[in-house]
C-alpha cells in the first residue's frame, strides 16, 4: 500500500462521507471513490459499507483506519525528525499542555541541565489532549501526560505520581461549604454548565456549556461564575480568591507521566526520563494540574 491510498482512506472513514473527505483532500469525488475500490480489491476485503443512508465502516476497515493512522505519523515523524536532523538541531523537544505540570516542568529542566552531556530542551506548549499526537508525529521527543486524561498506549512511559481531583467552583458556591463532595452531587449543577473543550479537529461538542481552549481561559471564566470544571488536586496553589476547591472523593486519581515513542533511541531521551524519574521522588510535590 502506498501512503497516499493511506491518506484517502483515513480521510473518508474519519468523515464517512465521500464528498466531504474528497473537499478535505482537495480532489475530485470519482478519483477518490476508484481510489478506495481498487485498495479493497488489492486487500481482498470490503473497508465501507456503503448505503444509501451513509458510510460506515467495516471491522476490517476499523483494523485500517487503526493501523493506517499509526504508519502515518511514522512517516510524518520519520520526515520531521529527519528534517531536523539535517538542519543541525542539536536538542530535544519536550511536549507538555500548557498550565500542566509547571513546578515538575521548571525543576526538570533545571536538573536536567546540570547533568553532563545535557542538551538544549525546546518546551513545546500545547492544548488539551494534544501531547500524544505531537510524540507519534514527529513534533516532539518526549512529553508529560496525565492518565486517564490522556491516551498512552503504544508509547513507552515512566509513572511520576498521582493525585487525587477536586472540583473548582465560583467562591461562594453552596457546595463550597461541604469538605468534600462526589461527582453525582456535580452532575447539572445550576448555572454551571459543564466547559467545552476542542476535539482533536478543532470542533467543539453541543452543549451549553462555554467554549475554552486553555486552563488560563477556563479559570477565568469558573471565577466569573460561568462554569465549573474537575482538575488534579494541585491545581489549588493557582487559584485566585474568587474560586474555591473542594475535594471529589470518588474521581478518577490523575497519574503523571513521562512518555516518548518505543522506536526511540535518543540517549537525551533517556537522560530526560531518569532526570524526570529522579525530581519526582525528591520530597517537593510537583504540580501536575
Amino acid at each position: 500500500m502506498e501512503t497516499r491510498e493511506l491518506r484517502y482512506f483515513v480521510a473518508v472513514a474519519e468523515e464517512l462521507h465521500f464528498g466531504r473527505a474528497a473537499q478535505r483532500l482537495g480532489m475530485a469525488q470519482p478519483p477518490l471513490s476508484r481510489a478506495i475500490a481498487q485498495l479493497e480489491r488489492r486487500l481482498g476485503a470490503a473497508l465501507l459499507e456503503r448505503t444509501s443512508r451513509g458510510v460506515t465502516l467495516t471491522t476490517a476497515g476499523a483494523v485500517l483506519l487503526r493501523e493506517a493512522r499509526a504508519a502515518l505519523d511514522a512517516v510524518d515523524a520519520a520526515e520531521r525528525r529527519t528534517r531536523r536532523a539535517a538542519g543541525g538541531a542539536p536538542g530535544v523537544v519536550l511536549v507538555t499542555k500548557a498550565a500542566a505540570s509547571a513546578e515538575l516542568l521548571a525543576r526538570l529542566l533545571d536538573a536536567y541541565a546540570a547533568e553532563p552531556g545535557a542538551v538544549p530542551v525546546e518546551v513545546l506548549l500545547c492544548g488539551p489532549g494534544e501531547q500524544e499526537r505531537f510524540l507519534r508525529d514527529g513534533r516532539a521527543d518526549v512529553g508529560l501526560l496525565h492518565r486517564p486524561f490522556d491516551a498512552t498506549a503504544g508509547l513507552d512511559v515512566e509513572e511520576l505520581g498521582t493525585e487525587g481531583q477536586v472540583v473548582l467552583l465560583p467562591a461562594g458556591h453552596p457546595l463550597t461549604g461541604r469538605p468534600s463532595v462526589r461527582l453525582a452531587d456535580l452532575e447539572e449543577l445550576p448555572g454551571l454548565p459543564a466547559a467545552r473543550w476542542p476535539r482533536r479537529d478543532g470542533t467543539y461538542p453541543e452543549g451549553p456549556g462555554p467554549q475554552v481552549r486553555d486552563h488560563a481561559q477556563l479559570l477565568q471564566l469558573i471565577g466569573l461564575g460561568r462554569t465549573s470544571a474537575v482538575l488534579p488536586e494541585s491545581v489549588r496553589r493557582h487559584l485566585r480568591d474568587e474560586i474555591a476547591a473542594v475535594p471529589v472523593v470518588d474521581a478518577p486519581a490523575v497519574t503523571t507521566v513521562i512518555a516518548w515513542p518505543p522506536q526511540s533511541r535518543s540517549r537525551a531521551v533517556a537522560d530526560l526520563v531518569r532526570t524526570a524519574t529522579r525530581v519526582y521522588s525528591s520530597p517537593r510535590t510537583i504540580s501536575a494540574a
